[in-house]
């Protein structure tokens, strides 16, 4: 089974490269997963954002710390299992942090996500919500988890907390790639993947706010940067529950070839 993961999707600019990326090679892939909590510029997902991500592909979208950033997301979660932010909020929050879909062959996979509580707000033990899912998802299930974090020791534990027991653990959050792709008993893992939005930024923002922000130390009010946007994905093949092969994608918007 072949999976698509796509890093961050930030701004008007990252949903058209993610469109038009989807529109190439999504007839490829068994399984489509999209980070979408960048996608209304920069700070969370609408609806509008969300169907859009469907449209072109995305068979689930997941979120992360500004999962609650626009106001209509809480009621969007409760109907929507096709869109999930992170597990280990507390109970009673709106939405799903986990489900199982059904693969374009046929075969069933858990999706799950995790955020990290290292310079990020202190949500539930991201490990023990791990393990709590994995009781829930039982034996022989391939299960892809998006772990949005910020440091990457904590990534770095979640991969080997799960090694062998989950077919992916793929690092989201940082918005920039990194090139640690690797198999670790059987499971597929990086520490992030990156972001679907302009490179020539600070990790989607305009330069010039962000700044003026870190020389002067006054408030700014950043706007999402605008030009060429690039996607950053990875690329998956499973053999069951277990990963064979994790490969790193960048596409710039605009080619004709993926």
């Amino acid at each position: 089974m072949r999976v698509l993961f796509v890093g961050d999707v930030f701004a008007t600019p990252g949903m058209r490269a993610a469109q038009a990326y989807l529109a190439l090679v999504r007839d490829d892939y068994d399984l489509v997963i999209v980070n979408g909590e960048n996608a209304a510029g920069g700070f969370g997902i609408t609806r509008k954002h969300f169907e859009q991500l469907r449209a072109a592909g995305a068979d689930v979208v997941t979120l992360g710390n500004h999962t609650f950033d626009q106001p209509d997301t809480a009621e969007l979660l409760e109907g929507t299992p096709r869109l999930l932010r992170p597990a280990n909020y507390p109970p009673g929050t709106p939405g799903l942090g986990w489900s199982t879909f059904e693969a374009r062959g046929g075969e069933r996979v858990a999706v799950a996500q995790l955020m990290g509580r290292v310079f990020m707000e202190a949500l539930d033990d991201p490990y023990r919500a791990a393990d709590d899912i994995l009781e829930q998802v039982g034996e022989g299930v391939p299960v892809i988890v998006d772990f949005h974090a910020e440091a990457t020791s904590e990534k770095k534990i979640m991969g080997y907390h799960l090694a062998g027991r989950v077919s992916a653990v793929l690092g989201t959050h940082t918005h920039v790639p990194t090139a640690d792709e690797q198999l670790f008993k059987g499971t597929a893992y990086i520490t992030d993947v990156g972001m679907t939005g302009v490179q020539a930024s600070s990790i989607g923002l305009a330069f010039e706010e962000v700044h003026r922000r870190f020389v002067t130390k006054l408030p700014t009010r950043y706007r999402p940067a605008e030009g060429a946007a690039t996607v950053n994905a990875v690329a998956l093949e499973l053999d069951g529950a277990r990963a064979v092969s994790i490969r790193r994608l960048s596409w710039e918007h605009g080619r004709r070839q993926a």
